[in-house]
């Protein structure tokens, strides 16, 4: 991997403050970003659920109430003895 002259300086000196080797260091460090940006992305997923179901929803407001399929039943309440 190729890195900018200032930016291997900088890794290098956390490196040594460390006591890890610069691969090492470099490793660590691409391993908590990964991390980090999997866990935000995770964060995020639920927004995306809830907005489609927002969207489902006004869809079916705009659509207006849909008819149940067919015939209706009769319930029979019971009331409780005593």
């Amino acid at each position: 991997m190729v890195l900018p002259e200032e930016l291997c300086d900088r890794l290098s000196a956390l490196a040594e403050t460390e006591s890890r080797t610069l691969s090492n260091m470099a490793k660590v460090l691409i391993q908590q970003g990964v991390e980090r940006l999997e866990r935000l992305q995770a964060e995020d997923e639920p927004a995306v659920g809830t907005d489609r179901f927002r969207q489902v929803l006004e869809q079916q407001q705009r659509d207006g109430p849909q008819r149940l399929r067919g015939a209706p039943r009769r319930l029979r309440l019971h009331r409780p003895a005593g």
